[in-house]
């Protein structure tokens, strides 16, 4: 499995138009195969911060995803959102057992 995380912040004045963006994206990309969790959030204490957190059955799927036309449409957007920072990561896990 792979998982994708990490902060997004964008122009506080953007982030209406951003959320709009991100919950079409969000609705395109839990229609992919292999996809197991795809979240848009915004932070609530930091405003212009958006959390991202993506759960994909393989590298593959992810590819996929990377390429769909939705992502590119989306990232289009994000070009008019005043990104100030991006900081996401790939993580590959090994093992998921429940907390507790």
């Amino acid at each position: 499995m792979i998982v994708i995380a990490g902060t997004i912040r964008i122009d506080t004045a953007k982030e209406s138009e951003a959320v709009v963006a991100a919950a079409e994206m969000m609705k395109e990309t839990h229609e992919e195969a292999g996809c197991l969790a795809y979240v848009f959030s915004r932070d609530l204490t930091e405003p212009g911060a958006f959390r991202i957190f993506e759960e994909w059955e393989s590298q593959e799927a992810l590819d996929l995803h990377f390429a769909a036309p939705h992502m590119a449409t989306f990232q289009k957007a994000m070009g008019g959102f005043g990104i100030k920072e991006m900081a996401v990561k790939k993580y590959q896990v090994s093992s998921v057992e429940p907390l507790g």
